[in-house]
């Protein structure tokens, strides 16, 4: 099995993850916007790196630019992630602020 066909298939238990997450109504918004998020970045990341073989013969991680636009994304992610679960916390430590 290669790398692109692994890739594809663990699309398939993420987007299960993301189902559970959601229905459990427990995950902070913020962060579940974030998991979400993540998906965009793989939307974007696929084209990048076709774009990147097509245009420039290489892989998407050797077309800085290129790569690092798509990357922001799974920053974006990140933070809405911490974000989220922060806020949580906090959220937890003092309720009566909320």
């Amino acid at each position: 099995m290669n790398k692109d066909s692994l890739f594809a298939i663990s699309l398939f238990p993420y987007l299960g993850f993301l189902w559970f997450m959601t229905r459990s109504g427990k995950t902070p918004r913020l962060a579940l916007i974030g998991f979400y998020v993540l998906l965009i970045f793989v939307v974007v990341t696929i084209p990048a790196g076709i774009y990147a073989k097509v245009r420039y013969g290489e892989t998407l991680a050797n077309v800085d630019w290129l790569h690092g636009s798509a990357e922001f994304f799974l920053t974006l992610s990140n933070i809405l992630v911490v974000l989220g679960f922060r806020q949580a916390i906090i959220k937890l430590k003092n309720p009566e602020q909320y």
